[in-house]
């Protein structure tokens, strides 16, 4: 049942300035694009198959006029800067990066090459750029969650869970984003009566081990962090959550349509077709600094009334009510 409808495209786009379009020259140009997830992950394929689609929508295809260079590195942190060295090695006319992990591996790197981020939180927090509206150098984008939102979640799962008293925060403790997250969270607990405990995880070994240790005590529930680990092994995350009995809430809806609880966060292949906008104006000629980094300017929040009532959990009406999306 869908209470509201997702975002659209244009609310990343409003204020985007007209802009005459030549059409591409016959010159093949190139992309690298950089994921630190798996290349078997749905998601990541329906992602990257939304940017494609844009990008042709705006004169660019693949093999006539473009040649896009990928590199995946399945969440593991070495791999991702070989994988950032090699792109950047074949000096491509923009760089695509996708998520915290790559925007980290490819800025050491080059400050010449334009570098478009998507899916990428806090950016100001972790260093990719010092002002929102001008970038300055030669990365912009469109970034995800401030790190405020950590305190957002934990109020919704206190709200979805009233006898929720401990939340567990699973985050990647060298991401700088997700560690402001948690920080939120723990700056927001004492106004809902919570404690909330860091749980680090960089593998699934440490979501296995984290989530277990954390489920021996009772009235817990789960904030999880954006991130690599909780991505690709997102089944292992919901399968504990369900044996464990531990409310969950989760920052996109894939993982709901995966089994879990309830979400709250933006439909991340519609940032991927606005970030082919602007892979498109630095291909003919605009700067990285030119364009502003975009927030989504609608979240929502989904709800799965069938994974509640596994856990034996009610939500309250009150909280349903709030739903954009209830899976019933």
């Amino acid at each position: 049942m869908r209470r509201r409808q997702f975002m659209t495209l244009g609310s990343y786009l409003v204020a985007r300035p007209h802009v005459a379009r030549a059409q591409p020259s016959g010159r093949i140009r190139r992309i690298g694009l950089l994921s630190p997830f798996s290349e078997n992950d749905s998601e990541t394929r329906t992602r990257l198959a939304a940017f494609k689609q844009s990008l042709e929508g705006l004169g660019w295809t693949e093999g006539r006029n473009i040649r896009i260079d990928i590199r995946y590195s399945d969440g593991n942190p070495e791999r991702t800067r070989i994988a950032a060295a090699e792109l950047v090695a074949l000096t491509p006319d923009v760089l695509l990066a996708y998520a915290n992990p790559a925007v980290s591996a490819l800025q050491p790197l080059t400050r010449t090459i334009p570098i478009v981020f998507t899916q990428v939180s806090a950016p100001v927090e972790s260093g990719f750029v010092s002002n929102l509206a001008h970038p300055e150098g030669n990365i912009t984008g469109f970034h995800s969650f401030e790190p405020s939102m950590g305190g957002k979640w934990l109020e919704l799962l206190k709200s979805m869970a009233p006898h929720v008293r401990r939340a567990a925060v699973v985050y990647h403790p060298n991401i700088a984003a997700n560690v402001a997250f948690l920080r939120a969270a723990e700056a927001a607990s004492a106004s809902f009566g919570m404690t909330v405990t860091a749980a680090a995880v960089r593998d699934g070994t440490d979501i296995e081990r984290s989530v277990t240790a954390f489920a021996q005590e009772p009235a817990g529930g789960l904030i999880v962090a954006p991130a690599p680990p909780t991505f690709d092994r997102r089944d292992l995350v919901i399968a504990l959550a369900d044996r464990f009995r531990l409310p969950a809430i989760y920052s996109y809806r894939f993982f709901i349509k995966s089994g879990g609880l309830a979400s709250y966060g933006y439909e991340g292949s519609e940032q991927f077709q606005a970030a082919a906008t602007y892979v498109d104006r630095i291909l003919r000629g605009a700067k990285p600094a030119e364009l502003p980094l975009q927030l989504p300017t609608k979240y929502q929040l989904v709800i799965n009334l069938k994974a509640a009532k596994a856990i034996g959990l009610v939500i309250p009406e009150s909280f349903v009510s709030r739903a954009d999306e209830v899976i019933e």
